[in-house]
């Protein structure tokens, strides 16, 4: 369960990585960076 979570919360943060196109927020830059760490760290159980 932890790795499908982990894979859930890395593609969210991909997805709105590719909105970093759009001009952004320094919390929204933030708040992805987290999303990729936790999610990558969920799924490869580092």
């Amino acid at each position: 369960m932890r790795r499908l979570w982990g894979l859930i919360l890395f593609c969210v943060g991909v997805g709105m990585a590719v909105k970093v196109l759009i001009p952004t927020t320094l919390g929204l830059l933030i708040f992805i960076i987290g999303l990729l760490v936790t999610g990558y760290h969920l799924f490869c159980r580092c």
